[in-house]
């Protein structure tokens, strides 16, 4: 059974040309000065589409080649100029561990030359890009310290912050590098409080506050499930959530540490020998009452009522 498939063409020579090698019919179709290519059989259209796939990935082949041999020939070259011009096409090309590592010796050749900030700068947003910024903020850092007045120095700053804010890790984990980074965007802020990044730092500075927060929060909640294992845990668990409260005045998690300030004195004094009870409830009446002043609304209002009835009974006595 013959079946038929077709392409148009605008060359009369290439389909000409086409037909001497597969079984097609020319058809002059006039309009546009196209031309139609019928493949007689499926088997004819079936190798054609063949051959151009891959002549296509031979020719991707040889871009690839013709790549990694221009790559090789800039780290072995010693005209840093070329090298220079390689590191710029490869970071627009995308080709950030490239640009990034012919630029090794870019910087220090070209040390105390205009070409030696650029250079810098740009191995510094290669490491950027590549998502290592851990690299990227050594760079940037060295940037902006070197060339306090330089024309990168703005971005140099923020993108220093900002890689650091977008490799902090889970709460749970280490925080360093959300301190750094908290520490490099405010210096952003202070020294370019006009830049049009402003509105990004300050996001990412609250953002970085809540993560620290939350640890904070964390490490009081863990005190309290302690209770009073080997030790008074509820006044641990309260210490810490006051001073996050403190350092962290506008910290979205601020009503959980209140609340968690709350039940933990309510558990201490519950807990408490008979002479220190009416003490301490009276302790967790006023802890109520600030927490009720800040979140009258709140969704936990019902168990903090439960709370300041149970208290008011001990302080009364």
């Amino acid at each position: 059974m013959r079946k038929s498939t077709h392409i148009f063409l605008n060359s009369k020579i290439v389909a000409q040309f086409l037909c001497d090698f597969y079984d097609c019919d020319i058809i002059y179709v006039g309009f546009g000065a196209r031309y139609w290519i019928n493949f007689v059989t499926l088997h004819s259209a079936i190798m054609y589409a063949m051959n151009i796939r891959n002549l296509i990935i031979t020719l991707l082949a040889a871009l690839t080649l013709s790549s990694c041999g221009e790559y090789q020939r800039a780290q072995k070259s010693t005209d840093y100029d070329y090298k220079l011009d390689y590191a710029k096409r490869a970071f627009e090309q995308k080709k950030y561990v490239q640009a990034a590592t012919v630029l090794q010796d870019v910087i220090t050749v070209f040390k105390g030359t205009e070409k030696a900030e650029d250079a810098l700068y740009l191995l510094a947003l290669s490491h950027y890009e590549n998502k290592d910024y851990v690299n990227s903020g050594a760079y940037f850092k060295t940037y902006y310290t070197r060339y306090p007045r330089g024309k990168y120095t703005e971005l140099a700053r923020f993108y220093s912050g900002y890689g650091y804010y977008l490799d902090s890790p889970d709460p749970q984990l280490d925080q360093s590098d959300t301190m750094h980074g908290i520490e490099e965007l405010q210096a952003f802020l202070d020294y370019f409080p006009k830049s049009d990044k402003v509105s990004i730092a300050q996001n990412a500075i609250f953002e970085l506050q809540d993560k620290l927060t939350l640890k904070e929060l964390q490490n009081a909640q863990l005190y309290y499930n302690l209770g009073n294992y080997m030790g008074n845990n509820y006044e641990s668990a309260i210490i810490v959530a006051k001073n996050a409260i403190k350092n962290y005045p506008y910290s979205r998690y601020k009503e959980d540490l209140e609340l968690l300030v709350l039940k933990a004195r309510y558990q201490e004094a519950a807990q408490s020998v008979d002479e220190k009870k009416a003490s301490r409830f009276r302790d967790v009446i006023d802890e109520y009452y600030s927490f009720i002043n800040n979140y009258p609304d709140s969704p936990n209002r019902k168990e903090a009522d439960n709370i300041l009835k149970i208290a008011q009974n001990y302080a009364t006595e």
